[in-house]
Parts: structure tokens; C-alpha cells; sequence
């Protein structure tokens, strides 16, 4: 499978381009959202965001879908860490769960969401790629 660019009207395969073809100082990364890639949303004493409330409503999503389980990087990602070194990326941008550092929208911490993500970021750093973290996001449906 090749990758092609068009520029100036001419197509570039991706066999031609190499990281040498990019400036100094660019940054290959890949990226995520909480909510579409943590799922556990009933572990670590994460409370519900207004996703999590609204998905479970009868008639909101056509299919049924939500956000439960996901690709479950909750429990997977030394793994996802593991395959971005592979690849090579030097950066992993990455959003927090509102819902998972505060289970009730406001008020005390939740130790166990700190600890995921304190743990996701020194993955990450263990394996020399750097942690970008993006808003919050899944504000508590209790605000």
C-alpha cells in the first residue's frame, strides 16, 4: 500500500519520503480521545460524563454504541506504548477524562485517575516519547 501526496500536480510515493524530508524540529506523533479510547468507564472510580449518559438513552445512537469499552487503552496501554515506540513516534497527544479525575464533576480527587494517568505519562517517557495532553474532556453529567 503506498501513501500519496499530490503536490504540484504531481504524486509523490511514500517510498520517496523519509523523516529527512520533513523540517527540523517536526514532531511524528499519534493521537487519541478519552473517550473514545479508555473505556473501563465503570473501573477506577471514574464517574459518568454526559457522553456516557446521553449514549445510554433509547433513540440517541442509531446502533447502540458507546464508549464502555472502546479499545480499552484503560487496560492496555503499555501495549499502545509499546507499538507507538515501534513505529517510531516521538509524541503521544492524549486527552483526560473530566469524569475520571473527578467522579462528581467537582470536589475531591480521585486518587485512582490520577494514578492512570500518571502511570500513561510515565509509560510513555520510559519509552522517550513525549506526553501531550490536550482539554479535558466528558465534563460529569451532575454539573
Amino acid at each position: 500500500m503506498y501513501l500519496f501526496f499530490i503536490a504540484s500536480r504531481q504524486q509523490v510515493s511514500s517510498e520517496s519520503i523519509t523523516r529527512e524530508s520533513f523540517p527540523d524540529g517536526f514532531v511524528f506523533g499519534t493521537a487519541s480521545s478519552a473517550y473514545q479510547f479508555e473505556g473501563a468507564v465503570n473501573e477506577g472510580n471514574k464517574g459518568d460524563s454526559i457522553w456516557d449518559t446521553f449514549t445510554k438513552k433509547p433513540g440517541k445512537i442509531l446502533d447502540f454504541s458507546n464508549a464502555d469499552t472502546t479499545v480499552d487503552q484503560y487496560h492496555r496501554f503499555h501495549s499502545d506504548i509499546d507499538l507507538m515506540k515501534d513505529l517510531g513516534m516521538d509524541a503521544y497527544r492524549f486527552s483526560i477524562s473530566w469524569t475520571r479525575i473527578f467522579p462528581n464533576g467537582t470536589g475531591e480527587v480521585n486518587p485512582d485517575g490520577l494514578e492512570y494517568y500518571n502511570s500513561l505519562i510515565d509509560t510513555l517517557l520510559a519509552k522517550g516519547i513525549k506526553p501531550y495532553v490536550t482539554c479535558i474532556t466528558g465534563i460529569s453529567h451532575k454539573l
